[in-house]
Formats: C-alpha cells, structure tokens, sequence
C-alpha cells in the first residue's frame, strides 16, 4: 500500500518554532488513566497550556522504560482493561473535539507486533499520529517498522543514551522526526541534577542529526526546560505531569463537573508553567 507524500506535522512544528526562537514543549500522558474520557479531556488541557506536540502513552504491565510514577499510572489504566487499539483511536476522537497539536504513540514493541506491524502503522495513520516511540526497539532490528513507518509517513523516532560516539552517529543518522535524547541512564522519574557529561553528550548527538534534538527522562520544572531550551530544540516531561495527574485524580473522576474541571485546570496550569520563555 502506498501513502500521500505530505509533510509530517512533527517537521512543520518544529520548522515553525525555530523561526520564532522558541523550544517545543512535549508532554508525556498516560492513555486511559484514570479513563479514555478524560484523557481526551487532558489532551484538550495540554493543547490549551500551549504545548507544542503530545506523546501519549500505551499503558504496559512490563514497562522497561518507566519509572513507578508512570508504572502507577499503567496499572490504574490496565484495571479498564484498555488497549492499544484503544490509545490510537483516542487521536480521531480528540481531533473530532478540535485538538490540533501533533500526536506522537509511545509504545513497547510487543503490543505492536501482537496487532501486526501493517495494521498498526495503518491505524496510526488513519487516527492522524504523527510519529511513535517503541523503547524496546534496538537501531538493529527496526528495519521492517521503519520501513512500514515510512511508508505510511509516520516518524519512528529513536531513543538514545549516552553511549559511544560512533552509536550515537549511528542512531542519529537514521533518526526521523527528532532524536529523543534520554538525560540520563536508567528509567523514567523526576531528578533534581543532570550527569556532567550531558552537555556534551548533547554536542554529540546535535552534530550528528539532521532532524531536531529533544530531551526527556527527568525535565520535571521550567528551570530544567530552560536549562536545555538553548542547546535542545524540545523538551519532554513525564512523570512530573503524569504525577499531577495522580494528584488530582479524586477530582478527575468526580461526578461533580466543578470539581472535575478543577482537576483539569489544575493540570492545565501545572503544563502551563513548565514551558520555557523564549531564549
């Protein structure tokens, strides 16, 4: 099957961005928690605080990547039985309510390759994903999903760690989209220091990539969002919303409409605030 050559909304956005000096904001959520309904709703809420792109989260019960903020969070969203088909249709139903921002899937390999990597880069396509993140999916054996990927004009975006220069070369090279660029070894979490090496680390991948650089794995404050917004052209924050979230949820899902738009705007503002003012 082949697909229309149009251009990706992951590279618009960031072309835009760097026009106006500004570093894209990217927040983390976790689908389905503590429902598919008010996930639409947080995605309304996250497009309102002004970020720039969205990665949505597929809750797994083996979550390598994750740190026990985001783990909680998949166990909350498992317990209603959600799935990936699930998480991807969520994308027609927040453009139906108006959303425009980018959707980019995270998602470990096994649930795609369960689907059947054809259907699955179909659906992304047809629910209007931009891009997908699959952590477990070393450079050696994306062929097949990349070239599925590409086909279907869907960014596979790469991780990578401080590693060697010549991986880091190599990852980069490849990378479509954006290089997600992991802070620090390890899972996800909120940290309060960065590893010396990160600048450098950063150098690295930046000479090397011909698409954007981002950032995540512990950007929890607008202060880390500043600190990496001059040498990084996005920033990705995780845990640090998706604990938000968890710390509102008795408001979330309440039956009383005040108080569940108090939990929404409570994350609106705490998305809000993370966004780094212009260098």
């Amino acid at each position: 099957m082949s697909t229309t050559s149009t251009t990706n909304a992951i590279d618009t956005v960031f072309a835009a961005l760097k026009a106006k000096g500004e570093t894209a904001l990217m927040p983390f959520m976790t689908m389905g928690d503590p429902d598919l309904e008010t996930s639409v709703a947080l995605i309304q809420a996250a497009e309102a605080a002004g970020a720039h792109m969205l990665e949505l989260g597929v809750p797994y019960s083996d979550p390598l990547a994750d740190g026990p903020v985001i783990q909680r969070a998949s166990e909350r969203a498992l317990k209603n039985r959600i799935s990936l088909q699930d998480c991807i249709a969520l994308g027609s139903i927040a453009r139906s309510r108006g959303v425009k921002l980018p959707f980019i899937l995270f998602t470990y390999y096994n649930p795609a390759l369960q689907l059947g990597l054809e259907k699955f880069f179909g659906l992304l396509k047809q629910n209007d994903y931009s891009g997908v993140i699959i952590p477990d999916l070393p450079l050696e054996e994306d062929g097949e999903a990349r070239s599925i990927a590409d086909r279907y004009g869907i960014h596979l975006i790469p991780l990578v760690a401080p590693t060697s220069e010549a991986r880091v070369q190599r990852i980069a090279t490849n990378a479509r989209g954006f290089v997600y660029c992991v802070s620090s070894l390890g899972v996800t979490g909120v940290r309060s220091t960065f590893h010396d090496g990160i600048d450098q680390f950063l150098a690295t991948v930046r000479a090397a990539a011909s698409v954007p650089i981002c950032i995540g794995f512990g950007i929890s404050s607008r202060e880390h969002a500043e600190r990496f917004a001059g040498i990084c052209d996005g920033v990705i924050v995780g845990s640090a919303i998706v604990r938000k979230i968890e710390d509102v949820l008795p408001q979330l899902t309440s039956g009383i409409a005040d108080e569940r738009k108090q939990g929404l705007d409570a994350v609106q503002q705490f998305i809000a605030e993370l966004k780094p003012r212009k260098q």
